[in-house]
């Protein structure tokens, strides 16, 4: 089936327009001082957010490196 007419130039990329990617945000570790992505986990301390750690030692997240 085909559509009734054809989508001109204008309507296609004004649909478009909100299809670019964004840049990834990210801010400072306060406690290993790396940085990190927003709502993540950082790598090397398992900081989160304020009062929540993660440690995951299989992966090496939040886990002493020696």
């Amino acid at each position: 089936m085909l559509p009734a007419q054809r989508q001109s130039h204008g309507r296609s990329r004004r649909r478009r327009s909100h299809d670019a990617l964004k840049a990834m945000t990210s801010t400072v570790c306060p406690l290993s001082g790396m940085p990190k992505r927003h709502h993540r986990v950082s790598k090397d301390s398992g900081y989160v957010r304020a009062g929540l750690r993660i440690s995951v030692p299989k992966l090496g997240i939040g886990v002493d490196r020696v």
